[in-house]
């Protein structure tokens, strides 16, 4: 399977709604970074005061090159959420999002609406 995504912006709620689905090449994440920059802009919040919910349950192993791009990725402050949250399947890509998270706080939840409750539950974790 071939990698695919979406990126929705929910500019009134400062959140950002991910996607993932499938196998990423270095050229499919260097696709899903520009769309990520161009979502950004949509965002009326300060830097670093969205929500980010991503939904990786189609998500299918990846390469390591591809787990250390997405580490990098998700270093990147320029991009970096108030809060993180991940909805993922009980497979082996939750062990490869562990490594990619590195030192990044983020949850991870069986279902979406778990997650976005999480997201605007309230007590914040700094974006730093």
């Amino acid at each position: 399977m071939s990698a695919d995504f979406t990126i929705d912006v929910e500019p009134a709620r400062d959140l950002i709604r991910i996607r993932m689905s499938g196998f990423f090449t270095a050229e499919d994440i260097d696709a899903f970074l520009a769309r990520r920059a161009e979502a950004h802009t949509q965002l009326r919040c300060g830097p670093n005061q969205h929500l980010t919910l991503n939904d990786l349950r189609e998500m299918k192993i990846q390469a390591q090159d591809s787990v250390e791009m997405f580490r990098t990725m998700l270093a990147d402050p320029a991009y970096r959420s108030r809060r993180l949250a991940f909805v993922i399947g009980r497979t082996l890509a939750r062990t490869q999002l562990g490594r990619a998270l590195d030192q990044r706080y983020a949850r991870c939840f069986d279902d979406s609406a778990t997650a976005e409750a999480w997201l605007f539950s309230g007590s914040d974790r700094a974006a730093a």
